[in-house]
């Protein structure tokens, strides 16, 4: 991915520490630190903290694919991890208060030991109740051709690597959910066939649209909460202690899947999409009704039966992703409500 344009004094000075090799310039790490330290103090909603969510999405990018220009050798630089643990800590609190207030009365399974079955049930109710403003519906009924765009834009920044940040969970579980977990994972990697990887699914939707389909084209375009949606992925998926929140925040994604992909379809047929346009979400509605069940029950569930004390945490991951992503849905909403654009800046009537 392309370095994007700095948002801010924290993701300022982090590219500018990154344009020179570890060790080299301990001036820029030290501008680093302190801009850290002066800004964090001073945001009030860093979910919603342009300039705080995108350093930590770029931080967290070197443990992905990377940085254009920028040297390998910073992804577990000591320096960097420092940086990253400092966001990470008032991130992790924020998601922390967010989640309890979506969590509201839940009530939790009884007993010393909650069976598989308990904890899927926890999750499907959890998923069942999810009152949030529904975006899919906006999309199948009402969406325009350019809202189309931005919602493709939106989900970009994670569809177009997805399943990665829940791989690196694979290593950190064990048994019944380990295997779960792999199941799944096999499926978004296209059971070995690299054209039927969601990724390249969702890619060829936005080649429909004439659209870039580059992995970080838009980064630019979109708001500190689509960053945090992906980067509090990142956050439970690079955490090991954190090994529970993102087996519940995959739960959840799957149980809240099918439905509003089969209406997100319906929305791109309005328009006159076919197949190869639709195919990312129809395949979605198949998948995730048989994903939801491997998800919630094997790997939520066995988890949990195998390691107890990580039930709050599955419970975190899931109702975490249901409170960053209801406030995103929200901000699209009300945006194209009001007749404006749900990016940093509308995109130009050519696209």
């Amino acid at each position: 991915m392309k370095i994007p344009a700095a948002r801010g004094p924290v993701s300022t000075a982090l590219f500018s520490a990154l344009t020179a090799a570890p060790g080299t310039d301990e001036d820029a790490l030290d501008a680093l630190h302190r801009s850290v330290a002066g800004h964090l103090p001073a945001t009030r909603d860093i979910i919603g903290d342009d300039d705080l969510q995108l350093a930590l999405f770029c931080l967290y990018e070197l443990h992905y694919s990377g940085l254009e220009g920028v040297s390998d050798e910073w992804e577990w630089a000591p320096e960097l991890i420092r940086v990253r643990q400092m966001l990470e800590k008032p991130f992790e609190a924020a998601l922390r208060d967010a989640a309890a207030e979506a969590a509201g009365d839940l009530e939790l399974p009884a007993g010393p030991g909650a069976t598989s079955d308990a904890v899927a049930d926890v999750l499907f109710g959890l998923a069942a109740r999810d009152t949030g403003p529904s975006l899919s519906r906006y999309v199948a009924r009402k969406a325009s051709l350019g809202q189309l765009k931005e919602f493709l834009i939106h989900k970009s920044i994670y569809q177009l690597k997805e399943a990665d940040p829940h791989t690196f969970a694979i290593p950190r579980l064990s048994g019944r959910p380990k295997a779960a977990l792999v199941e799944i994972q096999a499926d978004e990697y296209g059971g070995g066939r690299p054209e039927r990887m969601h990724s390249a699914l969702f890619a060829r939707t936005m080649r429909g649209l004439g659209m870039e389909d580059g992995y970080g084209a838009y980064v630019d375009a979109v708001p500190a909460v689509s960053l945090a949606a992906v980067n509090l992925m990142s956050l439970f998926g690079l955490n090991r202690r954190l090994r529970g929140a993102i087996t519940g925040h995959l739960a959840i994604y799957e149980m809240t899947s099918s439905q509003p992909n089969r209406l997100y379809g319906r929305g791109f047929r309005r328009h006159g999409f076919t197949t190869d346009v639709t195919h990312y979400f129809d395949e979605h509605v198949e998948a995730d009704a048989v994903h939801e069940q491997i998800a919630g029950r094997d790997l939520a569930g066995g988890l949990v039966e195998a390691e107890p004390h990580l039930l709050a945490d599955v419970l975190f991951g899931a109702t975490a992703v249901m409170a960053v992503d209801g406030r995103l849905s929200a901000h699209i909403l009300q945006s194209w409500e009001n007749g404006g654009t749900s990016l940093r800046q509308a995109l130009p009537a050519a696209a």
